[in-house]
């Protein structure tokens, strides 16, 4: 995945969301009577200006797409002729300033509810069936009497019926009070256990990412995939040893490869190391060596070898559940997936101020990025998939209560409200100073986990 690729389909990602974000601000206040001067997406010097309507408003697309602002009419940083005065954001009514703040998440939210809405009405929804792969013996899963073959069949009484339900499940279990009830069935009947993660830290670390699963345990089924190279990168480590696709890996090492996963899994634990492979084409055994590349996932350096799994039967039908929505059906999934979404969210960042939840899952824009040139590379349903993602995460932190995003300023005319005077300009200007420095801190977190993940 090139640098440059992950740039363009993230501006493209930021510009779009960034737009409707401020369209939101800019659409309520017309409506409600407040003046708008200008309305900008991106800062810096402006690319293109355009000057319309009876208020003279100020179109502006700025050099730099990773931003933008509505700027009211406001009598605290200029004079205002006494003509506009009533139309000034510091005369409207509270609740209209607070309605006018609350639009542009608002916008965000909606506007992923409006995709999803597209989507599940579109395709409907196909979900994976949790059912329970391979266990590692003498892991909590494994003590807790899960076996490889039990179904899922619910979280702490709440019915479960997709692997999604269960990861997001778990995490909220494991981030909170460290323990679970699953109700499953299997070869011996239905069953109830009981995961439980006493110690804090290392439940802590199964909120790191990548490391729920496999800290607890367990993995969900998978079909199988035989030991047959597809698509081999040109000029990678597997190519330049006369690796091609069709060739079956026999053995790695003189350890016998099963299933594609098993080459996956020996390769990753040898970044940088010489390995030895025999394999099979067109009946015939040959033997090569391949020196394995290096790369860093997830904070974690592993081997790669740069090649495929050639093309497979997929999951069974037994394990796939399809159902098709109709449009009412279709918004009311997307509404309901929005919110358990975003609540979670929630949840999860308030942990992650108590301590309870990894800071690793901060994701700045390098990480930001790379999602988002994969999804678009993927097609245009994962690519959407990701902007609902983002929009609603946007509409989240803009609700959080720091000074300078809309949730704080949304506190502030909240206090003004009651107090029924303006906050003095000097805890105006402290308040602002601790939310600046609060995003400086936020984004330096999310600024080391990219560069960790990309260089440790």
């Amino acid at each position: 995945m090139s640098f440059m690729w992950s740039l363009l389909w993230f501006v493209v990602a930021v510009g779009l969301l960034v737009t409707v974000h401020e369209f939101g601000h800019f659409w309520v206040a017309r409506r409600l009577g407040f003046k708008v001067l200008r309305f900008s997406v991106g800062f810096g010097k402006p690319l293109f200006k355009r000057v319309a309507g009876a208020d003279a408003v100020e179109y502006v697309l700025a050099a730099v797409p990773l931003g933008g602002y509505v700027k009211l009419l406001d009598e605290r940083e200029g004079p205002v002729p006494p003509a506009d005065l009533a139309r000034s954001f510091t005369r409207r009514p509270h609740w209209q300033r607070i309605t006018v703040l609350l639009a542009g998440p608002a916008f965000n939210i909606g506007f992923a509810i409006l995709v999803l809405w597209g989507m599940l009405w579109l395709n409907g929804t196909t979900e994976l069936r949790p059912q329970v792969g391979d266990v590692t013996a003498g892991s909590v899963a494994a003590e807790a009497g899960l076996r490889s073959g039990d179904d899922i069949r619910n979280l702490d009484g709440n019915p479960v019926t997709s692997q999604r339900e269960v990861v997001f499940g778990l995490l909220d279990a494991m981030s909170s009070r460290g323990e679970v009830a699953l109700g499953v069935t299997g070869p011996g009947g239905s069953r109830n256990l009981r995961l439980v993660v006493a110690d804090p830290a290392q439940r802590r670390h199964l909120t790191e990412p990548a490391e729920l699963m496999r800290g607890l345990g367990f993995q969900f089924w998978l079909p199988p995939m035989p030991p047959v190279l597809g698509p081999v990168a040109a000029d990678g480590p597997a190519a330049r040893a006369g690796l091609a696709a069709g060739d079956r890996l026999v053995s790695i090492n003189g350890t016998p490869m099963n299933d594609f996963r098993d080459i996956v899994a020996f390769v990753n634990a040898h970044p940088g190391e010489r390995i030895g492979v025999e394999y099979s084409r067109g009946g015939v055994l040959h033997s090569v060596q391949v020196q394995v590349g290096a790369e860093e996932v997830d904070g974690r350096r592993i081997g790669r070898i740069h090649v495929a799994p050639a093309p497979g039967k997929g999951y069974p039908p037994q394990m796939l559940r399809h159902t098709d929505l109709s449009p009412g059906g279709a918004l009311l999934r997307a509404g309901q997936e929005a919110w358990n979404m975003t609540a979670l969210q929630a949840r999860l960042f308030w942990r992650m101020v108590m301590g309870r939840v990894s800071l690793k899952n901060l994701s700045g824009p390098l990480s930001i990025a790379e999602y988002a040139g994969d999804s678009a590379e993927a097609g245009v349903a994962p690519f959407l998939g990701f902007l609902v993602l983002i929009s609603l995460s946007l509409g989240f932190l803009n609700l959080l209560p720091i000074p300078i995003l809309d949730g704080g300023q949304i506190v502030f005319q909240l206090v003004e409200w009651m107090k029924g005077s303006p906050l003095s300009e000097r805890a105006q200007v402290f308040s602002q100073q601790v939310g600046i420095a609060l995003l400086i801190v936020l984004m330096g977190i999310a600024l080391y986990n990219d560069f960790a993940r990309q260089f440790s």
